[in-house]
């Protein structure tokens, strides 16, 4: 395109009858598209690929290939072993249930979004949508202190885990002593899952 004088643009026809780029800009615009796609490409492996860290897809696929756990309770203490860093893998509770989250190690894993739940309680911090350690306790939380609209969030985000993950166990308060489980208890809750 180029002025013709008259403030009008014309451009110039190439042997085609179509309007031509020229070979400098031709250039340039490639040059531009190369720079947005691997800055494109350069966005995507720093949001999933640096995530994993070394090793990183070795211990997803390690996480993977983990067998059903076995159905049984969790003091806070023995929880808190699970949670994607000392093992592979992740467990969580809410509303005093315990789910494996595992398969969901993107979220819950030491650098997910929602890694500092995993291996705790989480039910305080998805009741009152905080993220922050001020949303853990060290202790048994028995919830009492949440408002109904929180405590109606905890029973919605249980029914949510119930639905996508397997449910292992209860969190015991202190003192409980655990359930003993059957392995036909364990087959069946996990075949009605499915």
């Amino acid at each position: 395109m180029a002025d013709d004088g008259q403030g009008r643009l014309r451009t110039e026809e190439g042997p085609a009858g179509g309007a031509a780029l020229a070979g400098g800009e031709m250039l340039l615009l490639s040059v531009g598209l190369l720079a947005l796609a691997l800055l494109a490409a350069y966005r995507l492996y720093l949001r999933w690929g640096a995530r994993n860290g070394p090793g990183g897809a070795a211990r997803q696929g390690e996480a993977a290939a983990l067998p059903r756990m076995k159905r049984r309770d969790f003091s806070l203490e023995q929880l808190r072993e699970f949670d994607g860093a000392r093992n592979p893998r992740i467990l969580l509770a809410v509303n005093g249930k315990v789910f494996d989250v595992t398969k969901g190690s993107k979220f819950y894993g030491p650098e997910g979004p929602y890694g500092i739940f995993a291996g705790r309680d989480a039910s305080r911090g998805l009741a009152t949508f905080c993220l922050d350690k001020d949303a853990l306790r060290d202790e048994y939380d028995d919830l009492s202190d949440l408002n109904a609209v929180q405590m109606e969030s905890v029973r919605e985000w249980e029914m949510q885990f119930k639905e996508k993950y397997d449910y292992v166990g209860r969190l015991l308060k202190p003192g409980e002593e655990p359930s003993e489980y059957t392995d036909e208890e364990d087959t069946k809750d996990h075949t009605k899952q499915e």
